[in-house]
């Protein structure tokens, strides 16, 4: 009987390790998404919604730096830890690589917003919240979630990241209760983050015996070469995607800020589902674009269908309850942020219909077709936005997002078709062959 049902459809997919991978980056995000929930309310209770404006805002300055950190490894590392999953010499020489590598840019990056502020006037009138947001930068440095889902087993890194989301929650309680407490928000979430990644380079270095040793700055040197366009493709993606409220900031007071943030905290949330999806269905899909052309593009297509009608589900259940939701985050009926989340809500959809560009652009190495993409739908996304913040506010700000991720499918598909016809033809005709099929 047992044997009989672990060989239906459902036992084998909960077995897959794409599966596994996928249920704990999104227990992993589905922790941030709930922590983010219980901290906004708490945060514009005690700290106001304008200081909620300004913190959100120094977290959004906090992460552009924070994609400097990263320098696309969280593109580069997965894939190169799961093709060297059976020799741990090689994944040392790559962990050890990546993590030297993210520090000495995390130090860079703390520099630079020193410098800014400090020489340049820039930040100025929330400067104070920056600085102490700046461990974030730290956190992000030594996150590991890269080489986990490399190894396609998340579970640990899962675990840790709800420890520390926790923690962070009930530090965010204890300590802030006043509007000058606005500085340590954003400070207690990158020290708590910091934490929980120490544990698990210790963990990564005694127990799974991966062991850390310093590469040498030519390494570092030919790492930053090689992942260049990587990093620039993932910068141009950070300002489509969250570039949103810093250049709002230029046409709106604290106010608005603060109403539109508190949609936009919650839109990107769900922004995040396609991105999810994508990170757990590639190391995968990177093994079987290798050893298995057929079973790859059949894999792809059950990506697709089924984070389709995931991010739907989203979209539908979040546009008609949003005005719940705002209610339930803010305690009061903001019909200005309600409006915003109903037009936000379709980002997940929207942005779903790329996972399967993406996949393709990542497995077959196309870097030069991921920088061309983002960057033109970076520019795009920078034009739209400014002209429709200016014109339209807070509401032109969300529609120009949500054209911007049409945008980048549509320029995805005509890069891919012109430099791998052969691969996009092959997903394509899998895709809607089976649905002729079906």
């Amino acid at each position: 009987m047992l044997d009989k049902l672990n060989q239906l459809p459902f036992f084998y997919l909960i077995r897959h390790k794409s599966f596994q991978n996928f249920i704990f980056l999104f227990l992993i995000q589905s922790s941030n998404v709930l922590i983010s929930l219980i901290s906004m309310p708490i945060l514009i209770q005690s700290i106001g919604l304008e200081q909620f404006g300004l913190v959100n805002l120094a977290f959004s300055v906090v992460l552009l730096f924070n994609v400097l950190v990263g320098f696309g490894y969280n593109l580069s590392g997965p894939r190169e830890i799961a093709l060297q999953q059976e020799n741990k010499r090689e994944m040392g020489a790559v962990f050890s690589k990546i993590l030297c590598s993210k520090l000495l840019l995390a130090s860079i990056s703390l520099g630079l917003i020193v410098l800014m502020g400090s020489a340049g006037g820039f930040f100025e009138e929330y400067r104070t919240i920056l600085f102490w947001s700046a461990i974030l930068l730290l956190s992000e440095a030594t996150t590991t979630t890269w080489f986990f889902q490399g190894l396609e087993k998340m579970k640990l890194a899962s675990l840790a990241n709800v420890f520390s989301k926790l923690m962070y929650l009930f530090l965010l309680v204890l300590f802030i209760q006043q509007p000058d407490h606005s500085k340590w928000a954003n400070f207690f979430l990158g020290f708590t983050g910091f934490v929980s990644n120490f544990l698990l380079i210790l963990y990564i270095h005694h127990y799974l015996v991966v062991r850390f040793r310093f590469p040498g700055l030519a390494k570092i040197w030919q790492s930053w070469k090689e992942n260049l366009m990587l990093f620039l493709s993932g910068l141009a993606s950070h300002v489509a995607v969250n570039g949103g409220l810093i250049i709002l900031s230029f046409f709106a007071a604290a106010q608005v800020l603060g109403l539109y943030s508190l949609a936009e905290r919650i839109g990107m949330v769900l922004r995040i589902v396609p991105t999810l999806i994508t990170q757990a269905a590639y190391p995968n899909a990177s093994k079987l674009f290798v050893q298995n052309n057929r079973r790859f593009y059949l894999f792809l297509r059950k990506v697709q269908l089924s984070s389709t009608a995931l991010c739907f589900l989203i979209t539908f259940g979040i546009y008609v309850g949003a005005p719940q939701i705002i209610y339930l985050m803010s305690g009061d009926r903001l019909a200005s942020s309600v409006i915003f989340l109903r037009i936000l809500a379709f980002l997940p959809l929207f942005a779903s219909l790329n996972i399967s560009n993406m996949l393709i652009i990542l497995v077959t190495n196309q870097k030069k077709i991921l920088f061309d993409s983002t960057w033109t739908f970076c520019l795009y996304m920078i034009i739209s936005a400014v002209l429709m913040t200016h014109f339209f506010g807070g509401e032109g700000l969300a529609f120009a997002l949500l054209s911007t991720e049409l945008f980048i499918f549509i320029v995805s598909a005509l890069l891919l078709r012109t430099k791998s016809p052969f691969v996009l033809k092959k997903f394509y005709g899998t895709l809607f062959g089976s649905l002729r099929h079906t």
